[in-house]
C-alpha cells in the first residue's frame, strides 16, 4: 500500500519565511499550503492536514488566537509554533495552550527541524488511528446492540407465543371441566367478566387489569385435579367433602407455579377464598395482606356463587346477593370493592353484559 504524503499548513505574515519553510518541507517530501495569518488558517483548515506551523506574531489574528480557535474546532491536528530567538517565553505559553512543539527561526539545523516535523506527523497518525479504532469499536458495538435487540424481540415474541399457547390450553381444559357440571357451567366466564368490569370501574392500570383477567380465568383451575363429583349430589355436603373442595385454591396455585409469567396470578388464585377478617382459607390472610386484585376476585367470585344455582341451595337474586355482600362488607369482603361492585353490577346486568362506565367518570367512592 502506497504511503500517503503528509500535508502541512504554514501560517506566517512574512512571505520570505513562508517561502523558505515551504521549500524545506517540500524537499523532505511533504505537501505544503501557506497562508499569511490566523484567519487564513481557520478558513481552510480541515482533517486533510497533518501538521500546522504557526508564527506567533501575525496581524489581526496572532498565533495564540489561532490555536484557541483550533482548539474549538477540535480537529486534533498537531500545532508547531515558529518563534524567533529570545522568544522562549512565547514558546512556553504556546505549549501550555496545547501546541505540540516549537521551532526557532531562522532554521539552522535541518535534521532537527525534520525530526520535529516527523514526530508531529506520527502523533497525527496515532490520533487518526485512535479515531478510526474508536469509530470501528462504536460501529461494532452498535451492530451487536442491534443484533441483540433483534434477538430480544424474537425471544419476546416466542415468549409471548408460548404464554398465549399455555393460556389457551389451560382455558380449554378448564372449559371442558365446567361443561361436565351443569351447576358450574359458565362460572369462569362470568367471574372473569365481572372482574374486568370492576377493574375498569376502579380505574386500575392496564397491566393490573391484565393480571386480574388472567387470575379470574384460572381461579378454579385447581378443580381440574380434584374429584368434585360430590357437588352434583343432592343435599348438603359433608365436612369431608367441604374439606376436599377447599383444597382447590392451593392446588390451583401449585398448577400455575411453574409458569414464571403468572407469579402474581398465583397469589390471587391461592387466596380467592380468603376473608377480610382472616377466617378464610387456605392461609387465613386478612386485611392489607390481601392486595386489591385478590379483593376484587373474592367479591366477584362470591357474587357469582350466590347467584348461581346449586343442587343443595336456591340461588339468590341480584338484589339479594348485593345485600349479602353489603352485610358481609368489612368482615368477609373489602368495603371499597363492595361499593364499587354494588354500583356497577345493576347496570351491567340490565344492559345484558354490554356494560358502560361512562357514568362513573365523575363518580367518587370514599372508603369507610
Amino acid at each position: 500500500m502506497e504511503k500517503k504524503q503528509a500535508k502541512i499548513l504554514i501560517a506566517d505574515d512574512d512571505a520570505m519565511v513562508r517561502s523558505t519553510v515551504s521549500k524545506i518541507l517540500e524537499m523532505f517530501g511533504y505537501i505544503v499550503q501557506t497562508v499569511s495569518d490566523g484567519t487564513g488558517v481557520i478558513d481552510i483548515v480541515n482533517n486533510s492536514f497533518d501538521v500546522i506551523i504557526l508564527d506567533i506574531n501575525m496581524p489581526e489574528m496572532d498565533g495564540f488566537d489561532t490555536i484557541h480557535a483550533l482548539n474549538v474546532l477540535d480537529l486534533n491536528i498537531p500545532v508547531l509554533f515558529l518563534t524567533g530567538a529570545g522568544s522562549m517565553d512565547y514558546a512556553v505559553k504556546a505549549i501550555n495552550l496545547g501546541a505540540y512543539d516549537f521551532l526557532t527561526k531562522p532554521i539552522e539545523d535541518l535534521d532537527i527541524f525534520n525530526v520535529k516535523i516527523r514526530r508531529a506527523i506520527e502523533k497525527r497518525m496515532y490520533v487518526l488511528q485512535e479515531r478510526h479504532y474508536k469509530k470501528a469499536l462504536e460501529d461494532d458495538v452498535r451492530i451487536k446492540a442491534e443484533k441483540l435487540e433483534e434477538q430480544n424481540k424474537l425471544l419476546l415474541s416466542y415468549s409471548n407465543s408460548l404464554e398465549n399457547a399455555t393460556v389457551q390450553l389451560m382455558t380449554s381444559l378448564q372449559n371442558a371441566m365446567e361443561e361436565k357440571d351443569y351447576y358450574t357451567a359458565g362460572h369462569t366466564t362470568r367471574v372473569t367478566d365481572y372482574a374486568v368490569m370492576l377493574g375498569r370501574a376502579m380505574n386500575l392500570p392496564e397491566e393490573e387489569q391484565v393480571v386480574l383477567r388472567r387470575a379470574a380465568q384460572f381461579h378454579d383451575i385447581g378443580k381440574l385435579v380434584i374429584d368434585l363429583s360430590c357437588i352434583q349430589k343432592p343435599g348438603k355436603l359433608t365436612d369431608e367433602e367441604w374439606l376436599l373442595i377447599r383444597k382447590h385454591p392451593s392446588v390451583g396455585a401449585n398448577i400455575v407455579k411453574p409458569l414464571g409469567f403468572m407469579k402474581r396470578e398465583q397469589f390471587i388464585i391461592r387466596h380467592h377464598h380468603e376473608r377480610m377478617d382472616g377466617k378464610g382459607y387456605p392461609d387465613g390472610l386478612k386485611g392489607d395482606a390481601l392486595d386489591t386484585l385478590t379483593k376484587i376476585l373474592i367479591v366477584v367470585d362470591s357474587y357469582d356463587a350466590m347467584t348461581s344455582r346449586r343442587n343443595y341451595r336456591k340461588n339468590l337474586t341480584m338484589e339479594e346477593a348485593i345485600a349479602e355482600l353489603n352485610t358481609c362488607s368489612g368482615t368477609q369482603f373489602d368495603p371499597v370493592t363492595v361499593k364499587y361492585f354494588s354500583t356497577c353490577i345493576a347496570d351491567y346486568v340490565s344492559t345484558n353484559n354490554a356494560f358502560s362506565l361512562e357514568y362513573l367518570d365523575n363518580f367518587d367512592i370514599q372508603e369507610n
